[in-house]
């Protein structure tokens, strides 16, 4: 299981102390540093190096929006969340324009960060280890198209040990397939649409059948092998 690391920068305690509660109840994501304000968050982002930035917009010294124009113009490779009261589209799209992952309004559930850094694990899972991608797939990174509900990420996210030879991207592709195939789908099918061999396909959906994420069922034909087909 990876680790996302998390700058937070709010200039508000409680908020920040809110949102390091937050962030640390989902799996898989870890708060590094807390500043209050865009000056020293940009520093200790430069220090730290952090995957993901937590930020406000309205804060002193330096704000959100010129905290995120050094990002870009420093060419930084950092993720960022806003997260910020601002509800007027003028703020609304110059912060979209400066390439946020998501941009949350306060006040918001724990239930809707939860739903974002969700997908940004997966985004992050996906996306480990690979050169070039499909339009199929780059609309699953991008759009969350066919998306997990995020209620049944967490147990692919908490498969810590994972066989010797496994990627835990392909383990995530494999998944993802099953969940979208209505009718189930076999070895053949989960191989010829990711990419890898039969017996590699095999090899994943048998670890995940034992994992009790999905279901085998064994289908006779009339003539030649029973084939086996996988359902969530």
């Amino acid at each position: 299981m990876i680790t996302i690391n998390v700058l937070l920068i709010e200039d508000d305690p409680m908020v920040r102390e809110v949102n390091r509660q937050f962030i640390e109840r989902v799996a898989g994501f870890k708060v590094v540093h807390m500043s209050n304000n865009g000056e020293n968050g940009f520093a200790k982002i430069i220090e730290l190096k952090p995957d993901l930035v937590l930020m406000d917009i309205f804060m002193p010294e330096q704000d959100g929006i010129q905290t995120l124009r050094k990002i870009r113009m420093e060419n930084l490779p950092i993720d960022v969340i806003t997260v910020t009261a601002a509800n007027d589209m003028q703020t609304i799209q110059q912060i979209l324009h400066l390439g946020v992952y998501d941009y949350i309004m306060k006040p918001f559930t724990f239930e809707r960060i939860q739903q974002t850094l969700k997908n940004y694990y997966r985004f992050k899972m996906m996306s480990e280890d690979v050169q070039d991608v499909t339009q199929k797939e780059l609309d699953e990174l991008i759009h969350h198209s066919g998306e997990i509900d995020p209620q049944n990420v967490a147990p692919l996210d908490e498969i810590i040990d994972l066989p010797k030879g496994f990627n835990r991207t392909t383990l995530a592709k494999v998944l993802d397939y099953i969940k979208q195939s209505d009718g189930g789908a076999s070895a053949d099918d989960v191989a010829s649409s990711i990419g890898v061999a039969r017996v590699t396909a095999r090899r994943y959906l048998d670890f995940l059948e034992k994992q009790k994420l999905i279901k085998v069922d064994v289908h006779y034909g009339g003539v030649g092998r029973p084939i086996n087909q996988y359902y969530i």
